[in-house]
Parts: structure tokens; sequence; C-alpha cells
């Protein structure tokens, strides 16, 4: 083999790692343990340490309310989960639900008598970030990472192998312990509504459609064949179940928990996309050096002296790109059976985030008749895990994103987006998106 022969051997190797020989979040150059994070929590801190704001204690629910306040985390997103799958396990059960309550990039758990705050952050670069804060009562409150002890089950094959966030539906008994002989089901926009929320309590209407949620099996060590999800179904009040007075809100809102299931899925994609964008990058960049020095030595005129980008590593972007493009664009969303209601303000309150068009629409429009959104595109377009994609994956995702909208790209995956779908979310995005590539604006009009 001649030394070029063997060089371009070695170089095709280079250009597809295995990439799950380490933990991805370890690999250069994510260096995930070791990178200072940037995310919600990082900044409050360095808030508090500089006294620009400060955390009021309540005697009752410790730093709950200050911290939701602070993080502009709505209490009407409160999702209450019983199963026994959490940090603070010891404590949950069916009469002592975890609460849960997200905006856009925090997940904040609180359970009622427990000694910590359970936070999960975005960071745009490094994925979810886990920390704890202590409920004693202090002058100088402090968040405290949490890495190898939450990595365990939120960097896996349950979180796209990246550091993410994770809903899961399982059989659950009243004391919140799981039988996980019956299955267990991690859940996102695909996940069947009769699949969802076991081990939830869930508040709201869905007709005759049924789910796993305000339900119990008898035991952890056998199948239940008496489990009937039409036993949680329908159900407004939950004052039955628990006393709802301890918590911020009586509600754990259908909608939300529909909300909370794309977002976390939605984030693990934007990491995961992330992740092996900076890898490929990384690969690219020992090429062009192995190239480099390379043609310094030999005297091979065939050797090339300038590096393109090659096929290989290009499909690695354009593969990130695209998995990022069908979850923003829900396919393969679930099969709705009925409408869903809800009492809680979570709704109006939801979807006066905006952005809003002239016409007054936003991403954020709910359908809840056929489907979750309106506008079948993920609001988390607007997210910054999303604009500081590495440029080559966000330019490629744009592009294929452009090329569905504009009806170019006819695949089966995106049938479900209609001509009229497509032009809607293509105007919207128009007019909300300020960093839009030129040709979306130069496009033309009429959808093919």
């Amino acid at each position: 083999m001649s030394r070029l022969a063997l060089f371009c051997f070695l170089i095709s190797g280079l250009m597809l790692p295995s990439l799950y020989a380490e933990d991805l979040h370890d690999r250069e150059p994510i260096n995930y343990l070791t990178t200072p994070p940037q995310d919600p929590i990082a900044h409050l801190q360095a808030e508090l340490e500089s006294g620009k704001k400060q955390l009021a204690y309540d005697q009752d629910k410790g730093y709950l309310p200050a911290l939701l306040s602070a993080l502009e985390v709505p209490q009407n997103s409160q999702s209450l989960v019983f199963s026994k799958t959490s940090f603070q396990q010891r404590l949950i059960h069916s009469q002592n639900p975890r609460a849960i309550y997200f905006n856009d990039d925090v997940y904040i758990g609180w359970v009622p008598t427990g000694d910590v705050l359970e936070i999960s952050a975005v960071d745009p670069q490094l994925g979810a970030v886990f920390y704890i804060l202590s409920q004693e009562q202090t002058d100088a409150p402090r968040f405290q990472r949490k890495n190898h002890e939450c990595l365990q089950c939120h960097a896996t094959s349950n979180t796209r192998d990246v550091p993410g966030h994770l809903v899961r539906s399982v059989y659950t008994t009243r004391s919140g312990r799981v039988n996980f002989g019956m299955g267990t089901f991690r859940v996102d926009d695909r996940t069947p509504f009769e699949n969802r929320w076991g081990g939830w309590y869930v508040t709201g209407t869905h007709g005759t459609a049924v789910h796993m949620g305000n339900n119990f099996v008898s035991s952890v060590n056998e199948d239940d064949t008496d489990f009937d999800r039409t036993k949680g179904a329908n159900i407004q009040e939950l004052s039955s179940f628990f006393n709802v007075d301890r918590y911020l809100t009586p509600h754990s809102d259908i909608v939300a928990l529909f909300v909370l299931e794309h977002q976390t899925q939605m984030h693990n994609v934007l990491t995961q996309a992330n992740y092996y964008g900076k890898l490929a990058l990384h690969d690219e960049a020992i090429i062009k050096s192995m190239l480099e020095q390379n043609a310094e030595v030999s005297s091979e005129s065939n050797v090339p002296q300038e590096y393109q980008r090659s096929d290989s590593i290009q499909r690695r972007i354009d593969n990130a790109a695209k998995r990022v493009v069908q979850s923003l664009l829900f396919c393969n969303e679930m099969k709705w059976e009925a409408p869903v209601t809800s009492e809680s303000s979570f709704t109006p309150d939801f979807v006066t985030q905006g952005p809003f068009d002239i016409q007054g629409r936003t991403l954020r429009e709910l359908d809840l008749q056929q489907r979750l959104f309106k506008y079948p595109c993920s609001f988390l377009i607007y997210s910054a895990a999303f604009a500081e994609l590495p440029s080559p994956v966000l330019e490629s995702t744009y592009r294929q994103l452009w090329e569905v909208l504009q009806g170019e790209n006819q695949d089966e995956a995106y049938s479900h987006l209609d001509a009229a779908s497509r032009q809607a979310i293509l105007e919207i995005l128009r007019a909300t998106k300020t960093d839009l590539p030129p040709y979306w604006k130069e496009a033309g009009p009429n959808l093919k």
C-alpha cells in the first residue's frame, strides 16, 4: 500500500468514528464536566452573589415560590408525578406527589417536606445541567451542580445519549413503587395517548380517549390484569387523591403535560445535533491538519493541497439537522382520538408569550382538537439551544426546513403538513425570526 493510500485509509477510518466508545459528553470538544455552564441557573447564581437578586424564603414551601418568580417559571405549569422515579423517591407516593414546574429552558421539581429543590436547566452548548438547592433557610442560597448522580439516568439512550430530560410513563402502586415487569414508556410526541402518564396525575377532559394517569396497580411483582385506564379518565379535580391545598395550584394540567413532553424531547434532539455537529467539525479539523502535515513531507503530486469538506462529514451534519427538522415539525405525532380541554390558566398564558406575526398568529397557538399545535412547528425554534447550533448544522437545518415548507421535499415523513400549514408556518417564521437566511425572504409566496 502506497503512503497516499495508507493515508486515505486512515482518514476514512477517522471519518466514521464510534460515537459510543465513550460517553459523548466526556469527549473533546464537548467537555461537559469541565466546561462552566451558561444556563439560567448559572446566571441566577451570579446575580445572587452580586446582590442583584435575592431569594425570599417561604416558611411552608421554602425557596420554591421565589425561585419560580426569579426564573419566570409559571405556577400553572404544575404537573404532579407520584411514581418513585426521581432523586427524592423516598418521599414520593400517591398522597405526596412531586410537583414539576417549567418554562422554555428550566425544569424545577419540588416535593412537600423535601430537603432540596431539583432543577434541570438547558445550556445551549452542554444540554441539560442538573442542580439542587437546599430548602434550609440561609442568607446566601447556593445551587449545587449534580453530575454523575443525575447522568446515570439522564445521559442514556433514553435521552439520545446526551445529558437530557426524560418523561416516563410507568405502572405505579399507591406507594409510588413501579411495576417494571409490566413495561415502561419513554414519552414524546409520538407516544400513543393510552401509554401516557402512568404514575402521574392528570386534570382535564379528553373524551373517549384513555390514558394511564390517575390510576394504580396493586403490586410490583406481577401483572395487574385488572388495570383499567377508564378509571383515570376525564378527571378535573384531584382532592379525592390527596390534599391539593399543599400545592401551588390544584391542577396537574393535561395541556401542560403535553407541552412538557414535547419540549423535553425537543431539547434532547437539539443537544444531540449540537454534539454531533461539534464532533463532526472536530474530526474535520483533525483531517485537515493531517492533510496539511502530509502535504509538507510528501513528494507525491496527487496529495491534496487544500481540504474540502468530505461527503462523510457533510452527511453527519445533514443527518443531525434532519433529526432537528423532523422534531420541529412533529413528524409521526400521535393520532388524536378526541379534543382535549383544561380548566387551568396554563393554555391562555402559554399562548400569550408569542411572538406574533402581523395577523396575530404564533407557533405557540394550541389546536387541541386534532393535534397539539395549530401550526406544527416547535416554538423552541426561538430558543438559544437552536440559535447556537454549530453553524454548518444550523445552515443545513434551515435549508432542509425551507425545502419542506416550500414543498420541494415531499418525503412521507412530512405528509401530515398540508399546503396551508406549510404556508402558515413559513409566513410566521418570516415575520418572527430575524436570523433566517436571505433565501427565506426571497422565496415566492406560492408553495408547491
